[in-house]
């Protein structure tokens, strides 16, 4: 690392990181954003502890990433790019409930996913993180050989009208995102190859009938959310957790009820998969 200050602490051997000596809340230099940068695509997802920052700082740091997504339920008002992560005593839903990469609906899904979780609660609410490089690495020489010939539908209708009741006209283009990525992805900066499936989103393998496919991504799920793959990020208030949407999967915990969980999220528009 480059930065003097910058202190960059593995939380395990597969994936994740502890970043010290930097404050959020101010502008940071381009040497320091550029070692951040470079411990991200290390370590996949990093967890900045103690960041008492606004929502306006939040999306500055989220903008050196590149450009910020618009998610399709909607922007928070006044802040195109943030969205409200809030759960409490009221809730029925909460954001994160099963295996996820976000947004994989979308035709160019975010690269990056910065999460500011201001409340917590006393015990729980934990998320998991899965590294989908070491998930397809993981796999048979022949079942890789397969998988990247084949492409697979992800749909949003489910997740956005069946679990959080949102209607067409309340989405961001009067519509539920769908279409298809490749199963196996590259990533644009490391090159390296990564499984690109999920149970939130993901719907059918196209080149497979119904049945076969359904039975391919099942076995693909319960694959990559293998603990050996994993790490688990405990919030504490104001801690910060910035993943590559590209090559990780995570899942929240609502194990906590009926205390509150609150914060903000952006996202950084990434490519199209390929």
């Amino acid at each position: 690392m480059s930065s003097n200050a910058l202190v960059v602490t593995p939380l395990t051997p597969v994936m994740g990181a502890y970043v010290e000596g930097v404050d959020l809340g101010v502008p940071v230099s381009s040497q320091t954003f550029e070692d951040i940068h470079d411990a991200w695509l290390k370590h996949l997802v990093l967890f900045f502890r103690d960041q008492s920052i606004g929502v306006d700082e939040l999306a500055r740091f989220g903008g050196l990433f590149g450009e910020l997504h618009s998610h399709p339920q909607g922007d928070m008002s006044g802040h195109p790019g943030v969205l409200e992560i809030h759960t409490d005593e009221n809730s029925k839903v909460y954001a994160g409930h099963d295996w996820h990469s976000d947004v994989s609906c979308d035709q160019e899904p975010p690269s990056a996913s910065i999460l500011h979780l201001r409340v917590v609660p006393d015990c729980g609410g934990d998320t998991l993180f899965a590294n989908m490089y070491a998930a397809y690495e993981a796999l048979s020489a022949p079942m890789k050989s397969m998988l990247e010939g084949l492409h697979a539908r992800h749909a949003g209708e489910r997740t956005y009208r069946g679990y959080f009741g949102q209607q067409p006209d309340e989405m961001r283009d009067g519509t539920y995102p769908e279409c298809v990525h490749p199963v196996v992805r590259t990533h644009p900066e490391s090159g390296r190859k990564a499984l690109y499936v999920n149970s939130t989103f993901t719907e059918s393998i196209v080149e497979m009938p119904e049945a076969e496919g359904k039975a391919l991504l099942d076995f693909l799920y319960t694959h990559s959310a293998q603990t050996r793959f994993q790490c688990r990020f405990q919030w504490q208030p104001n801690s910060i957790a910035v993943w590559d949407n590209r090559c990780t999967q995570h899942m929240a915990l609502w194990d906590y009820y009926p205390q509150t969980r609150s914060g903000y999220r952006v996202t950084v528009l990434g490519d199209r998969p390929v």
